[in-house]
């Protein structure tokens, strides 16, 4: 009889401390006082001298780490990706400094892919299906020094929503990305 009462005391413990739900969890953002912003990626091989002189100019609003590095082979990627938790005002700041020190802003990555406090830049760890196309206009929506920190990710969400379908092989299939893709895999 003890040990019984005395599991389920335990087990109401430890349901009690669970963590918060996922969607509680996404909702919260640490100050990036508390938790920096890392700006991580690539600049094109011909600023290679200037790499340490660029990494400050990255990291000059404050509140960020950058692991920056020269690509090896000239031009980087025009991919960025910008976490859910990252301010805007350092989000522009590093999209307008990698438009200088990359080759620009072309693609965006969707969000459900990176660390909520995470920058990549000139990136080439993402693959097609998981970025989106984008317009010089669109990155100057991005730009614009206006939006607060909800308008900029709810834009930026809305710029990197991924195409349903994707080449491959010449084929237009439905993107493995997307959840619920196999869903529409097994329609066709």
């Amino acid at each position: 009889m003890f040990q019984r009462i005395l599991s389920l005391v335990v087990l109401g413990m430890f349901l009690f401390t669970l963590p918060a739900s996922a969607e509680e969890k996404k909702a919260e953002c640490q100050p990036v006082e508390i938790k920096n912003v890392k700006v991580e990626g690539f600049i094109s091989k011909k600023f290679r001298k200037q790499r340490k002189k660029i990494k400050k100019e990255f990291s000059e609003m404050g509140n960020t780490r950058t692991a920056i590095r020269v690509y090896p082979m000239g031009d980087t990627a025009d991919v960025v990706a910008v976490g859910r938790c990252v301010p805007a005002y350092i989000a522009r700041h590093v999209l307008n400094t990698a438009i200088k020190y990359t080759t620009g802003v072309g693609s965006l990555v969707l969000q459900d892919f990176v660390h909520v406090h995470w920058i990549g830049i000139g990136t080439t760890m993402f693959d097609e299906p998981s970025q989106k196309i984008i317009t010089p206009e669109q990155v100057q929506q991005l730009l614009n020094p206006e939006l607060g920190d909800k308008e900029f990710h709810a834009l930026y969400r809305k710029l990197s929503v991924q195409d349903e379908l994707v080449p491959f092989f010449g084929l237009e299939v439905p993107n493995a990305k997307i959840p619920g893709a196999s869903t529409i895999l097994q329609k066709n």
